[in-house]
């Protein structure tokens, strides 16, 4: 077992609360990762930890060696990650916001029994909405503020970047652009800093034979947006896609990468906002956010943004945490 000796945490062990799609698929593909060597699942259902546990399992002979098990909240107190997914389905022509109460009832469930065991790893919360749940989050748990993290704009970003690689007939790693801001219905693509290797993105885009960027622009932020909407409509369910973003977020922080990932953390500031957590670009590392990254918004962008948030906080502020 490696341990870090100055918080008593096991580097290597990781911790899944809840068993739903979401939270199986991205066990799934943590298995896969090889990042740990441990793996807790942990479910209201604990048959459905211990049937998730046992599949997922027995797929370790085509990857590297982890141990995954079904546990409880005894299991938490010596791993380095816990990952929260647990809370209610997104349906049909629901909003994530309108799943602001019940998950909220959820987490004063959840994050307690994480307190309890006097947990010090970091937090990363995956169930929406998730700008406000990371918010409820870092008020219940007690933890440092840069220690809780949500899973943000990571997907919309990644979702940004496809259709983008698309539009240009060019590999979207290529592709450097935000998604900034609530994750639903009030995001913002940045397209003010947009770029690929470098180019400005109209640039790009005229070297491609494209020219009508407005009419381009709106089209594509709109299709990241209904992206999850489009999903539900037609299987009931988005998981494959926040699965490989959680496993990106696992390896910033598991390997202490640096890398800039547009989570979820609490604003100090930044353009004028305050108190809640938003999705910006952020330095992410073992121990989470180390700070956000200053990044070229237009006056627009800057008045949405501010909008999103106050559409965050005034939905937080009517429900008791």
């Amino acid at each position: 077992m490696e341990k870090n000796c100055l918080n008593c945490t096991n580097v290597r062990k990781v911790v899944m609360i809840g068993c739903g799609f979401v939270g199986a698929a991205c066990s799934f593909a943590i298995m896969q990762s090889g990042l740990f060597s441990e793996m807790v699942l942990i479910d209201a259902d604990k048959s459905k930890a211990e049937g998730e546990a046992l599949d997922i399992s027995h797929g370790v002979p085509f990857a590297k060696p982890i141990k995954i098990y079904a546990g409880d909240y005894d299991n938490i107190k010596d791993a380095s990650l816990v990952i929260i997914t647990a809370g209610a389905n997104q349906k049909p022509s629901e909003t994530r916001l309108d799943l602001v109460k019940k998950n909220i009832s959820i987490f004063k469930s959840i994050i307690p029994e994480i307190k309890k065991r006097d947990f010090n790893g970091v937090l990363l919360i995956v169930a929406n909405p998730v700008d406000i749940l990371t918010t409820v989050a870092i008020k219940l748990s007690g933890l440092p503020e840069n220690k809780v993290i949500g899973s943000g704009t990571v997907l919309d970003t990644a979702r940004l970047k496809y259709e983008l690689g698309n539009h240009l007939n060019v590999d979207s790693r290529s592709v450097h652009a935000f998604i900034i801001g609530e994750h639903g219905d009030s995001e913002i693509a940045a397209w003010s800093s947009a770029n690929v290797s470098g180019i400005p993105l109209h640039k790009f885009c005229e070297m491609r034979g494209h020219f009508n960027h407005e009419e381009a622009m709106e089209r594509i932020a709109e299709s990241v947006k209904n992206s999850a909407y489009e999903i539900i409509e037609k299987k009931k369910a988005t998981y494959f896609g926040v699965a490989m973003a959680v496993k990106r977020i696992c390896e910033a922080i598991v390997r202490d990468e640096k890398s800039i990932l547009p989570i979820s953390s609490m604003m100090k500031g930044d353009f004028g906002i305050n108190g809640i957590s938003l999705s910006m670009p952020a330095i992410v590392g073992k121990d989470g956010v180390e700070c956000l990254v200053p990044i070229q918004l237009n006056e627009e962008e800057i008045s949405k943004l501010q909008k999103s948030a106050k559409t965050l906080s005034d939905t937080l502020g009517q429900n008791e945490i």
